[in-house]
C-alpha cells in the first residue's frame, strides 16, 4: 500500500528515523518500529526522543535521562532497535528537520533514511518546520492508525514535496498512547503488557507518573 518512489540504491542502508517524546515508550511504538523494519527492509530503526516537541504544550512526565534509559530498556532485544539521544543533547526544542540534517551529515550519502511518523501526525505536517526540507532528507514512512483515515491526495496538496516521498503503511493498529500508561499508572491500574516488563519495573523503581492526574 502507498505511492510509488523512486528505488535506492542496491547498496545503500535504509535506516527508520522514529521520533516522540516517549513518555513512556510501550508494545504500540515498539510494534510499529518493527512492522516498518520489516516493510521497508530497514537494517536500523533508531530512536530519537525529544527534549521538548515544539508543537506539545505540556513537558514530559518523565526527565529526558528516565525517558531515555526506557527506551533503551525496551531496546535491549532487538539488535534493529537503537537508541539515539541526539535530540537531548541540543537546546530545545526539538525539530525534525534539524535532526535529520544532523543524521545525514553523521551517517553520510551511503544512507537511505525513513522518517516513521503516525497517519494522524503527517496530517500535521504543514505546521512543521521546513516540512519540505524535511521531505527532501527523509521519506516518510506513514502508519495509519485507529480511527483516522489518511487521504493521499490533500496530504500532497498539502505537503507537495511529499509527492513520491512517502509509503503509507498499514501497521499494527494498537490503540495505545503514552498518555493513558501514565493515567493508569496514576490511578493505580495495571500496565502489565501494555508497556515492556523492563520499563514497568523502572517506572515502578522510579516512582514515575504518579502525580499525573493532578497535572490534567
Amino acid at each position: 500500500m502507498g505511492t510509488a518512489q523512486v528505488d535506492a540504491p542496491a547498496e545503500s542502508v535504509r535506516v527508520g528515523v522514529y521520533g516522540g517524546t516517549f513518555d513512556p515508550i510501550h508494545i504500540a511504538h515498539l510494534a510499529i518500529a518493527e512492522e516498518v523494519r520489516w516493510a521497508l527492509a530497514l537494517q536500523q530503526v533508531r530512536f530519537v526522543p525529544a527534549a521538548l516537541q515544539p508543537l506539545k504544550g505540556a513537558p514530559p512526565g518523565a526527565t529526558p535521562a528516565q525517558r531515555l534509559a526506557m527506551i533503551r530498556l525496551a531496546c535491549a532485544d532487538n539488535p534493529a532497535f537503537v537508541p539515539d539521544d541526539l535530540e537531548l543533547r541540543r537546546p530545545p526544542p526539538s525539530y525534525t528537520v534539524e535532526t535529520l540534517e544532523h543524521l545525514r551529515a553523521r551517517s553520510g550519502l551511503g544512507v537511505e533514511l525513513w522518517f516513521i511518523v503516525g497517519a494522524d501526525a503527517a496530517c500535521d505536517l504543514p505546521r512543521w518546520r521546513r516540512v519540505a526540507d524535511l521531505v527532501t532528507l527523509a521519506r516518510l514512512a506513514i502508519v495509519e492508525r485507529p480511527g483516522h483515515t489518511f487521504d493521499p491526495i490533500a496530504f500532497e496538496q498539502a505537503v507537495p514535496a511529499a509527492a513520491g516521498r512517502y509509503r503509507l503503511l498499514d501497521g499494527p493498529r494498537l490503540d495505545l498512547s503514552s498518555t493513558e500508561i501514565r493515567r493508569r499508572v496514576a490511578t493505580g491500574r495495571p500496565v502489565r503488557y501494555l508497556v515492556p516488563e523492563a520499563v514497568r519495573q523502572y517506572i515502578v523503581d522510579q516512582g514515575l507518573y504518579r502525580q499525573e492526574s493532578s497535572r490534567g
